[in-house]
């Protein structure tokens, strides 16, 4: 009985010596609508696989040179997703026993009854259907438990950003409050000639700031658990580069890495949140830094893109990414660095705050070559939501709770100004 699923879709190929019977049998076959290849020997046959993938291999046990059953090895060594369906003479069955020991699916003897051929056709095709099939399920359970791990794991996160929300703003605004306490003594009519006082008024400045990226260290620790507000703002990209490139440059020079800029000047600005913007780029350039050896290149790009897009690139000369590890590497935990030296967080979290700007972030990656990332971002925010293209999915019921929670610990902090934005009306 033949397989119940459309033959056209059957790839095969057909080895045979003899050319009138090879020629004939392809005939027929192709007339029921498959693709078929041929080959007049085990050798040619070999070949053959190596330009055309295919489903099925029919071939002749008694061939000159490489006999079948020695072809039949070569072939399920090579390619085990094949099915092999053995023609042998009358005298010849042993052979066939032989082959399907050997990883044959079956046999028939000579002359074929064409009929016999294509039901044995179609059960090798359902068989291989069925193990399509399996291994879809199989990869889709494994896929299922890897998301249930995973939520299990974004719960305790959540559960720590609670407490590092706690911890680390109540003294925060402690140093925030006292820096402003000396900053006032600093300005009183006698402390006009204090020795260096420009030199503490610096210090304090710099405190000030370190206090605000580490308060907006615990905000991020918010997009794990619920849609923010966008901060929309009118940015100047390239200022915003150039910036955060500065901040590295030291670490970079330290390593004999150059950072090169190939920034286009008429990409200009864009309404985007520079908060976030930064951080996806400090995260950026901060692994390429760490994966790029010394007199190694980093290269930041900008430029337009179609559909009223921006494209921002951060390329490495670096060790590159495995090819095992690059659909792992923006799931949260996950990390190629030794113990001690990276949280696997970081570029999950630049790819949650891409996602909520509204854009969209690409990797690619050859190992002892080199690794580039490829955001795209729109020129004005456009809701998640709002995208048909990319909806956003839903977070966990438990994570509401803890927005709550972080929340009440960062209201009161006030979203200040940054020198490279003017705010959006």
């Amino acid at each position: 009985m033949e397989s119940t699923h459309a033959l056209e879709n059957i790839r095969m190929l057909l080895v045979e010596d003899e050319a009138y019977f090879r020629s004939t049998l392809k005939k027929r076959l192709e007339r029921r609508g498959m693709t078929l290849f041929e080959a007049a020997d085990g050798e040619a046959g070999l070949a053959a696989l190596t330009e055309h993938p295919v489903d099925i291999v029919i071939t002749d046990m008694k061939m000159p040179g490489m006999d079948g059953l020695t072809f039949l090895k070569r072939v399920k060594a090579d390619y085990p997703e094949i099915e092999v369906i053995l023609l042998t003479g009358h005298a010849s069955t042993t052979d066939g026993v032989a082959g399907i020991k050997a990883g044959a699916f079956d046999y028939l003897t000579k002359p074929v009854e064409f009929d016999h051929l294509m039901s044995k056709v179609g059960q090798a095709y359902d068989l291989i259907l069925r193990r399509q099939a399996q291994r879809r399920e199989a990869e889709l359970h494994e896929r299922m438990e890897r998301q249930m791990a995973l939520t299990e794991r974004l719960a305790a996160l959540g559960t720590l950003a609670t407490g590092v929300a706690h911890e680390i703003n109540n003294p925060l605004a402690i140093i925030r409050e006292s820096a402003g306490w000396m900053e006032t003594i600093l300005k009183k009519p006698e402390m006009a000639d204090m020795p260096r006082k420009t030199d503490f008024e610096k210090g304090l400045d710099k405190i000030e700031k370190a206090v605000e990226r580490a308060r907006r260290i615990t905000h991020q620790l918010l997009e794990f658990v619920r849609k923010p507000d966008k901060k929309a703002a009118e940015t100047d990209l390239k200022a915003l580069i150039e910036e955060s490139a500065h901040l590295i440059h030291r670490e970079a020079a330290n390593k004999g890495v150059d950072i090169v800029e190939e920034l286009d000047e008429n990409v200009g600005t864009i309404m985007s949140d520079p908060y976030q913007l930064r951080q996806v780029l400090l995260n950026l350039i901060t692994n390429a830094v760490h994966a790029t050896e010394k007199s190694g290149r980093i290269t930041l790009g900008l430029e337009n893109a179609p559909g009223e897009s921006v494209r921002i690139r951060v390329s490495d000369t670096g060790s590159g990414i495995a090819p095992e590890n690059l659909e792992k590497i923006f799931e949260p935990f996950f990390t190629t660095k030794s113990p001690g030296k990276g949280t696997g967080l970081g570029l999950f979290v630049t790819r949650g705050i891409v996602e909520q700007l509204g854009g969209t972030i690409e990797v690619e990656s050859t190992l002892n070559a080199g690794t580039t990332f490829t955001v795209t971002l729109p020129r004005s925010i456009i809701p998640r939501e709002a995208s048909a293209e990319a909806p956003r999915k839903q977070r966990p019921g438990i994570f509401q709770k803890i927005t709550q929670a972080l929340s009440k610990e960062t209201q009161h902090h006030d979203q200040d100004s940054d020198p490279h934005t003017r705010r959006g009306r």
